[in-house]
């Protein structure tokens, strides 16, 4: 993130090198792919213990989950391929240069790059953690539960089920929506400019916003949160 700052922040000029452009352009490249799959995989661990609470209880252990994330880590890594191979320096005017993706053939693989970001790094991942929240739902509503719990536990479920979905798409849309819309675009102006910046700042938003989401929201962290506070609100 600093090298990334510090080029926006200096018109687009970069000052590190090759080497450190296409480490940092990959790395990043790989942190938004593999956080939003990992986001994917507990909303799948999610789906299992709400819906599947005892057959999926002999294989939902840390080691497990660990195994899980670290197999994502290795195969988003590759999955980056083309960022690896085509992240380059770019000359500007007057001998500076700037860093970013420069593919062989603009005008045909842009188009395809685009796509294979839109579904590999959205589409695909929203659809799982959508369905997974929707089975989640379903099933907590055919549960059987006391009449005065029921309620109340069903609608704070229903909120966090309903803030993952919100929280992933308002962050991430705009970011892969303008990258759609730039592919008819050939002179973009000021302001799909400053938009663009925006989205991106959104989109790693996510990650600030997430624990929130999860923890805060979480029962349990409610729960031992009122405990802690009560002491000090005696004292």
């Amino acid at each position: 993130m600093p090298f990334m700052v510090h080029q926006l922040m200096g018109n687009g000029i970069w000052h590190f090198g090759e080497i450190m452009c296409t480490l940092t352009t990959a790395m990043d490249a790989n942190s938004q792919f593999t956080s939003t799959y990992i986001l994917t995989a507990m909303s799948i661990d999610r789906y299992l213990a709400t819906v599947h609470p005892i057959s999926s209880s002999r294989f939902r252990k840390p080691f497990v989950a660990t195994s899980v994330i670290c197999l994502l880590w290795a195969l988003l890594f590759i999955s980056i391929t083309p960022v690896w191979l085509f992240a380059r320096l770019i000359p500007f005017p007057g001998g500076t240069v700037g860093c970013d993706i420069r593919l062989p053939n603009p005008e045909t693989d842009l188009y395809w790059f685009t796509l294979y970001q839109f579904f590999l790094a959205f589409a695909l991942p929203f659809v799982v953690i959508v369905a997974a929240y929707a089975q989640i739902l379903r099933h907590m509503k055919s549960s059987v539960a006391p009449a005065n719990q029921c309620s109340v536990w069903l609608r704070m479920r229903r909120v966090i089920a309903i803030a993952i979905c919100l929280v992933f798409f308002i962050c991430w849309s705009p970011y892969h929506l303008l990258q759609l819309i730039q592919l008819s675009i050939s002179h973009p102006t000021l302001i799909f400019y400053y938009t663009y910046n925006a989205a991106i700042s959104l989109g790693y938003a996510n990650s600030c916003l997430n624990p929130f989401v999860y923890i805060v929201l979480c029962e349990t962290f409610r729960k031992h949160l009122v405990l802690s506070v009560k002491p000090m609100a005696k004292e």
